[in-house]
């Protein structure tokens, strides 16, 4: 799914935005998230609506949002379960909802996620033993999984409210409140959190950590499977089943978009050719390269690196 797709919603009407806080208002999951919003609220005067509320406030309130979300830092204390039933009750009834920081996991706990993809902060992956057979958990900045929306919290919460941004409301939105914070670049949805990995299976699947740090060491002249099995004392059988069972792909293919997101950051950050760029993740094909690359981000390599040259 992309954020994209959000762009519906203020072709025809003004947008109601929900956010409901469950933490303290100076932690930066919540500031990150809510100053972006404000900034777009005061350029755009009526057209966009944001909402402010507590957990305390949910139960008693009605309203028609397209999106909502439940935000919390991770040291935030999960609401009472009837407090937090009615807060999901009140997010869900949005177009679009989700968490943020500690709210993804609660909503992941409850059973909310239902299946979907989501960007949990690392910080509290070691609380998610209830939780993997209910969402699937990626490494990601943040995700949007159908209607569920959730980002792992912290400065990541600045890249999201910013993406939401340009896809509610446009480029020239954005760029005025990148300017106002003196932000330079966005990260996508789909950069990873770097420690996540080994915060959430460092002691308990070292052959995991192990594998992937060895794709991170060898983007250049990629590993067969075969190979990084044998390096870490698995069968290859063994390998993907570890593989799926806790990152949702087999190793071929979380390689290669380990090796994709490293182009496209080299696209946006160096001034290396696109052929080079290819080279240096490698792919020898630039056809293979601008196809994987287009599958996995909806633009080609030339269309990523026109981004850099416009912004």
């Amino acid at each position: 799914m992309s954020f994209a797709q959000l762009s519906r919603l203020t072709r025809e009407q003004p947008l109601r935005m929900l956010l409901v806080n469950a933490g303290e208002p100076d932690n930066l999951a919540w500031s990150g998230l809510v100053q972006p919003l404000r900034l777009a609220q005061r350029l755009l005067h009526g057209a966009f609506q944001l909402d402010v509320i507590t957990p305390q406030q949910a139960a008693g309130l009605a309203g028609d949002w397209q999106l909502a979300l439940l935000v919390a830092d991770e040291g935030s204390a999960r609401p009472a379960d009837a407090q937090l039933r009615a807060v999901i009750e009140r997010c869900r009834a949005a177009e679009y909802w989700g968490g943020v920081g500690a709210g993804v996991l609660w909503l992941a706990q409850t059973g909310a996620a239902g299946g979907a993809r989501i960007a949990l902060p690392w910080a509290l992956y070691a609380e998610t033993e209830d939780v993997t057979e209910r969402a699937i958990l990626t490494p990601n900045l943040f995700e949007i999984d159908g209607r569920l929306m959730s980002c792992c919290g912290g400065a990541a919460s600045i890249d999201f409210s910013l993406t939401l941004i340009e896809a509610l409301f446009g480029a020239n939105v954005q760029a005025e409140i990148k300017e106002a914070l003196c932000i330079d670049r966005v990260r996508s949805s789909e950069e990873r959190q770097r420690v996540a990995l080994q915060a959430r299976f460092g002691a308990l699947q070292p052959k995991l950590s192990e594998a992937v740090t060895l794709m991170e060491a060898n983007i250049e002249e990629p590993l067969s499977t075969d190979d990084i099995a044998g390096l870490v004392g698995l069968s290859r059988r063994q390998l993907e089943r570890l593989f799926k069972q806790y990152l949702g792909a087999l190793p071929s293919r979380y390689y290669l978009e380990l090796r994709l997101q490293r182009a496209r950051q080299l696209l946006l950050e160096t001034n290396h050719s696109i052929v080079q760029v290819g080279l240096m993740c490698g792919f020898s094909s630039g056809s293979h390269f601008s196809t994987a690359f287009g599958t996995l981000f909806g633009n080609t390599p030339r269309e990523e690196r026109q981004r850099k040259l416009q912004g």
